[in-house]
């Protein structure tokens, strides 16, 4: 198995991680068109690390607007091969108060307008997201939660709505009914396309406060979430530098998302034509690279 490397995607309130050495901002090129903006690399105890701000600095690009496609091909494009997400969300449980965290271990997608494959020409795909997040990232990331001592809680359902308006009362008491957790609007199509591009992912969502389904919610005012994400931004940082630290010791054996391409593609080969599998060169190219008997 290939050298491992980390990739950070910081959600709202979290744009950059302090602390780390040899910091280098970089500008890259995708197929699929411009990120969102600039990738740092870096380093930590020793670990090449990359992260970058999902939202753009600034907080400048909505949920729908982001190009998850470009995010997740220049972060393979710089050798990553586990992502850790980290996501402001809405609670959907009153066990879940503003200031916990979630390591999510399911998906509900209920956004409709995003470009959700890699394989939408010409050459079809199709990988399981039947268990979407990554094993091992799941034990890495609860550890470092311990280590840190943050609020949390292993295994949690993520909805995750179109954006950018948040939802109606009649939306909040329905998802509640289905059993999700949190709420959010960016974790899909991420997850699905770092699945596609053979990429372990895990998602911490950081609980800013609770929607609007809960009594409390209307009297919840601006001055709260911005300290709420303060907060939940510093514990962010304590958490991804102990998640730095021992990822590697946490094994990627059977990971879903090993190799999980060598049984997804369905087109015959000899309908791939040279211009899309130069396109796909970086997410595929490994399995089509490869001769078919």
């Amino acid at each position: 198995m290939k050298k491992r490397k980390l990739g950070i995607i910081g959600g709202s309130g979290l744009y950059n991680i302090e602390g780390f050495e040899n910091q280098k901002w970089k500008k890259v090129k995708t197929a699929w068109g411009e990120p969102s903006g600039k990738i740092l690399t870096a380093t930590y105890g020793g670990e090449e690390i990359c992260f970058l701000a999902r939202h753009g600095q600034g907080h400048k690009i909505n949920p729908t607007k982001i190009n998850y496609r470009a995010n997740i091909d220049a972060m393979k494009r710089q050798g990553i091969t586990d992502i850790i997400s980290v996501s402001a969300v809405g609670s959907l449980q009153e066990h879940l108060r503003p200031g916990s965290f979630v390591v999510i271990d399911q998906f509900i997608d209920r956004t409709f307008a995003r470009e959700k494959s890699f394989f939408d020409e010409e050459i079809v795909a199709h990988v399981s997201m039947a268990k979407p997040v990554s094993p091992c990232l799941i034990k890495c990331c609860e550890s470092a939660l311990v280590k840190s001592n943050i609020n949390h809680q292993v295994g949690g359902v993520y909805l995750v709505m179109e954006g950018p308006q948040f939802s109606s009362l009649a939306e909040s008491k329905l998802y509640r009914t289905w059993k999700a957790d949190v709420i959010g609007m960016t974790n899909m199509p991420e997850a699905k396309l770092a699945r596609e591009a053979e990429i372990r992912y895990c998602t911490v969502a950081m609980v800013t406060d609770f929607d609007c389904w809960h009594p409390d919610h209307d009297e919840v005012d601006v001055p709260t979430v911005i300290k709420t994400l303060k907060q939940n931004s510093d514990n962010a940082q304590k958490m991804i530098k102990e998640i730095i630290k021992t990822f590697n010791s946490f094994s990627p054996k059977n990971d879903p998302a090993n190799d999980c391409l060598d049984a997804a593609i369905i087109t015959a080969p000899r309908f791939r034509t040279k211009k899309t599998i130069t396109k796909l060169r970086i997410i595929a190219g490994r399995v089509l690279k490869k001769k078919v008997r």
